[in-house]
């Protein structure tokens, strides 16, 4: 995303307040548009519905759109990580005539793989009215295509389209959703597949306007799912492992099942989805400032090498991009340690203006903590992927979602007390781990692009 984020800085180093802020929001959107949108949507319309329609409606709306959109997530997620690499392939040569026909293949590839899926779920597992399902159905695929969309996001030049696609579709899923509330779960999730279909369509009609070429090879991308199988793997389980400490306690002695198939722990689920917006202001400032410096430092140390600079140089733009790196998780620490202090310290007070049960707030605090060093082990992957660690950061993700499997186990067996631990303890040892086997690989980073990275060296 560093390409957008340079657009942002300049917004940003605009004499006015309001530039920064603009820049702010901007950054946020791409940074975390998609779900950003769901979560505030989902929340805003079950507000909203309260009064017009049934409890039991609102619950199955917001079950299905939450199956929707994590389900989504980690399904799409290798096609998605896939096109980001051929993409960005295909823009460091220079030629982007092929935005178009990746756009409209990936998309394709996600509805041809992901529908059966969904049909079949709502289609035979779920008990819900047959027009509920069916869009159902229409939401998954939507949301599974935003997910695509929104790898194009990071290299188009007009970030004001990207915020108001995001703004008028979010919107327009309020309006429509209040509108059809009568119609009960029916209602709702139309209202709100409406906007995210029209968020999908404003974002597609923007990338043909930033790519205006003929639709050319729109499966050629499929060939790097076999150069790049490790990519896919991580993306996968990356995805699965933000949510399989939610899976895991769905099976809790407290979780409720609707629709015959919808399981799920609202308590814990809505504390967790809480605490994960404690780090959007993190994933703003990674985009806006951290990206975009590291970038710099690291294209500065690789112009050295491609020159043929001495070691005395190498070593001076190694010890830069080593200080930026430092300085970018001092800014993350600082930044994100000071939300979650404030959260932390806020909760009673937050739960309590949203009407949530203060049950839920060890939960939250624990959903807090681990969003920190969740959004720092982030940092540290895409470190990684610069330069191209990626079985490195393979293991680190499977570790991750392990830990989070199997501590998210051990507290649903110890009891209630110690719910939100599991997450919190994955993201700590996961991190520092990977934080730890960062710094080596920076200190020796001449062997590391030497030899390590090296395709004349390595084997795939």
């Amino acid at each position: 995303m560093a390409g957008i984020g340079f657009s942002l800085r300049e917004l940003a180093r605009s004499d006015d307040v309001m530039g920064s802020l603009r820049a702010f929001m901007h950054a946020t959107l791409v940074a975390s548009g998609p779900w950003l949108v769901t979560i505030l949507a989902l929340g805003a319309l079950s507000v909203v519905a309260e009064d017009a329609a049934r409890n039991a409606d609102v619950s199955l709306f917001r079950l299905i759109v939450i199956y929707n959109f994590g389900f989504s997530l980690v399904c799409a997620g290798p096609i998605s990580i896939v096109v980001t690499r051929y993409l960005a392939d295909r823009i460091y040569l220079r030629d982007a005539s092929e935005g178009p026909g990746m756009l409209l293949g990936s998309t394709a590839l996600m509805l041809a793989t992901q529908a059966p899926i969904a049909i079949t779920f709502y289609g035979f597992f779920v008990d819900a009215p047959f027009a509920v399902r069916l869009v159902a159905v229409a939401g998954y695929l939507l949301t599974g295509a935003l997910w695509v969309a929104a790898v194009f996001l990071s290299t188009l030049k007009d970030f004001r389209t990207i915020t108001w696609s995001f703004f008028l579709g979010m919107a327009a899923g309020l309006v429509l959703g209040a509108a059809l509330s009568d119609m009960g779960a029916f209602g709702l999730l139309s209202g709100f597949t409406g906007g995210i279909a029209i968020v999908l369509f404003a974002l597609i009609a923007r990338i043909f306007a930033e790519y205006p070429y003929p639709v050319l090879r729109p499966f050629a991308f499929v060939a790097y799912f076999r150069r790049y199988w490790d990519l896919a793997a991580m993306s996968f389980c990356y995805n699965a492992a933000i949510w399989i400490d939610k899976w895991i306690m769905w099976l809790s002695p407290q979780r409720q099942i609707e629709a015959g198939a919808l399981v799920s722990y609202p308590e814990y689920d809505s504390a967790m989805f809480l605490a994960y917006l404690t780090i959007l202001p993190a994933m703003a400032m990674f985009v806006l400032i951290v990206e975009t410096s590291f970038f710099e430092k690291y294209l500065a140390f690789f112009r050295e090498v491609q020159k043929h600079g001495t070691f005395a140089r190498l070593r001076a733009a190694q010890i830069e991009l080593m200080d930026t790196v430092g300085e970018g998780f001092r800014v993350l620490v600082v930044l994100q340690g000071a939300i979650s202090y404030l959260a932390i310290l806020l909760a009673p007070a937050i739960f309590e203006s949203l009407g949530l049960g203060f049950g839920q707030i060890a939960m939250f605090r624990f959903g807090v903590l681990g969003a920190l060093f969740h959004a720092l082990l982030l940092f540290v992957l895409i470190v990684f992927s610069y330069f191209d660690l990626r079985r490195l950061a393979l293991k680190i993700v499977v570790l991750f979602l392990v830990l989070n499997a199997a501590f998210s186990a051990g507290t649903l067996w110890a009891g209630f007390s110690w719910y939100g631990y599991g997450y919190f303890l994955s993201a700590v040892t996961a991190f520092f781990l990977a934080y730890v086997i960062m710094l080596r690989k920076m200190a020796s980073l001449p062997y590391l692009v030497f030899v390590e990275i090296n395709p004349s060296v390595r084997r795939d």
